[in-house]
C-alpha cells in the first residue's frame, strides 16, 4: 500500500511515520513517498525516518520526490500536510495582524484567512492531480486552516477527502476520563458525543453512556472540571454559562483582549519561535545526519511543551498535562486508515460536508456543501456522519455562520484574486473590529500572495 505525504519535508512527518509503522498489523503501508519542493528539508526528513526504521524494524520503505505526478500516481492514501510560504509566511501573517491591533494567530481570525488565501490555489492544483492520477485514493487533510482547505479540496475530490484535527478528539477523551469512563469509549462506540462546529470553532454539548447524559453532572463538579485543559484556559464559570465544553481555540474568540495582550507582550510570536527552532534543527541535522533523529526528538519535546504556553500563562491555567503532550492527529489518522482500508470500525470527529445520510444538514443553518466538524463513524464503506443530537444554540450558530461565510469568501478570493471578496472576508470576521483595518489586511495579504516564490 502506498502512502504519499504532501509536505514530506515537514517537521511533524516522523510522527505520522512512527504511527504508520506501529500499525502495520492493522493497515499494511509498504511504501511512503515524501513530496516536497525543499530538497534540503527532504534530505533531513529522509535521514530521520531511516533512523526510525532502523530502531523499529519492519517499517515501510521511504523515498523522496519533488514531482507531484510521480508522488501521487497510484497512491492509496494521501496525507496533505503542506505549509505554503513556510514559517516566514506564518510570521508575516502574525505580525501584520498584530500591527493592525487584531489577533495574530495561525489558524484563527485574520491570520488564518491570510494563510488560506495563499494556500487554496496550491491545494486546488494538488487536488486536481490527485483526482486525475489517484481517483480512488483517500486524502486526509492536515493542512491548516483545515475547514477552508478541506472545503477547497472537495471541489476536486468530493467525499474522498476529509479533514482531521486532534483538538476535538482530545477534548472528548479528556471529558470521558473526567466522567470516569475509558478515554477511548467513544472511539469504540461505547459512548455517544454531541459535538458540532467548524475546525477550531466547536463545542462538546453532550456525553451519553448506557443511556444516561453525563455532561450536567460533570459541569457541576468543581474538582472534575479543574482537570480539563479547556476549563483551565477559560474558567469554570464561563463553561457552565454555556452548558458546553469549548474547543480550546474558542479562547481566542471568548478572551480576545486577553489573548491579544498576552501575544503582544511576548518578544516573539509563535511563528517566530518555530521559525528559529526549526531553522536550527534542520541546519544541525543537515550538518550531522547521523544524529538527525536525536535532534528531532529534542526539538519536538520543546515544541510540544511550549504549545499555547502564552495563552495558558495569561489564563493562569498552569502547565499542560503530560498526557496532552505529543499531539495525537497522527494516531487518529492511522485509526482512520485502518477503518477505510483495513476493515476496522472507528468513531472520531472529522471535517466533512454538512450533509447527513438522509441529506439533511448536520448543522442546520449552514449550506449542505459547507465543511463542518462533527462526529462520524468510519468503516470500509466510507465516512458516515453522526448527526448531532441537538442543534447549536442561536449564539453558537451565529458565530459559526459568520466564520463560515468568511471562509467561503476567502476561497472565492483565492481562486479569483477578488480584492472585494478578500476585504469582505476580513471585515466580516468576528475577530476583526474595523472595515478599515480589514481593508489594510486584505491588501497586505493579496500583495504578498502575488509576490513570486
Amino acid at each position: 500500500m502506498k502512502l504519499t505525504i504532501l509536505g514530506g519535508g515537514g517537521f511533524r512527518v516522523p510522527l505520522v511515520y512512527q504511527a504508520v509503522a506501529a500499525a502495520r498489523g492493522r493497515v499494511d503501508v509498504t511504501d511512503v513517498v515524501l513530496l516536497d519542493d525543499d530538497v534540503a528539508r527532504l534530505a533531513v526528513m529522509t535521514d530521520v525516518l531511516a533512523q526510525l526504521a532502523a530502531e523499529t524494524g519492519g517499517a515501510p520503505d521511504v523515498r523522496a520526490a519533488t514531482d507531484v505526478d510521480d508522488a501521487v500516481a497510484g497512491a492509496d492514501v494521501i496525507f496533505s500536510a503542506i505549509r505554503v510560504g513556510g514559517t516566514a509566511g506564518r510570521t508575516h501573517d502574525e505580525r501584520t495582524a498584530l500591527a493592525a491591533g487584531v489577533l495574530g494567530q495561525e489558524t484563527v481570525g485574520p491570520g488564518g484567512l491570510a494563510y488560506a488565501l495563499r494556500t487554496v490555489p496550491v491545494v486546488d492544483a494538488l487536488a486536481a492531480r490527485i483526482a486525475a492520477l489517484a481517483p480512488r485514493a483517500w486524502t486526509i487533510n492536515f493542512t491548516n486552516p483545515a475547514s477552508i482547505v478541506t472545503e477547497a479540496m472537495r471541489t476536486h475530490l468530493g467525499d474522498r477527502v476529509v479533514g482531521i484535527c486532534d483538538t476535538p478528539i482530545a477534548l472528548v477523551r479528556r471529558t470521558l476520563r473526567a466522567c470516569g469512563l475509558d478515554p477511548r469509549a467513544f472511539d469504540r462506540g461505547e459512548a455517544e458525543v454531541d459535538y458540532a462546529g467548524l475546525n477550531h470553532l466547536g463545542w462538546l454539548r453532550g456525553i451519553r453512556s448506557a443511556g444516561s447524559e453525563l455532561l450536567p453532572a460533570l459541569l457541576a463538579d468543581d474538582a472534575a472540571l479543574a482537570g480539563l485543559e479547556e476549563v483551565r484556559l477559560m474558567g469554570a464559570e464561563w463553561v457552565r454559562a454555556q452548558q458546553a465544553l469549548p474547543n480550546e481555540y474558542l479562547y481566542y474568540y471568548d478572551f480576545t483582549r486577553e489573548a491579544l495582550a498576552a501575544i503582544t507582550a511576548e518578544e516573539r510570536t509563535r511563528g517566530e519561535f518555530l521559525a528559529r527552532q526549526q531553522g536550527d534543527f534542520y541546519a544541525a541535522a543537515a550538518a550531522a545526519p547521523g544524529n538527525a533523529l536525536a535532534l528531532w526528538r529534542a526539538a519536538l519535546a520543546e515544541r510540544e511543551a511550549t504549545y499555547m504556553a502564552t495563552e495558558r500563562e495569561g489564563a493562569a491555567a498552569g502547565e499542560r498535562e503530560a498526557e496532552d503532550l505529543g499531539g495525537g492527529y497522527h494516531e487518529v489518522a492511522v485509526d482512520l486508515m485502518a477503518a477505510l482500508l483495513g476493515g476496522e470500525e472507528h468513531r472520531m470527529i472529522l471535517d466533512v460536508a454538512n450533509t447527513g445520510d438522509d441529506g439533511a444538514p448536520l448543522v442546520p443553518g449552514l449550506p449542505t456543501d459547507a465543511v463542518v466538524e462533527v462526529p462520524v463513524r468510519v468503516d470500509r464503506d466510507g465516512v458516515h456522519p453522526l448527526a448531532p443530537r441537538t442543534p447549536l444554540t442561536p449564539a453558537m450558530l451565529a458565530r459559526v455562520a459568520a466564520v463560515k461565510a468568511c471562509e467561503r469568501l476567502i476561497i472565492e478570493a483565492a481562486r479569483t484574486g477578488s480584492r472585494e471578496a478578500a476585504w469582505q472576508a476580513f471585515a466580516m470576521h468576528p475577530l476583526v473590529d474595523s472595515v478599515a483595518v480589514a481593508h489594510g489586511l486584505a491588501d497586505a495579504t493579496l500583495m504578498r500572495a502575488a509576490e513570486p516564490g
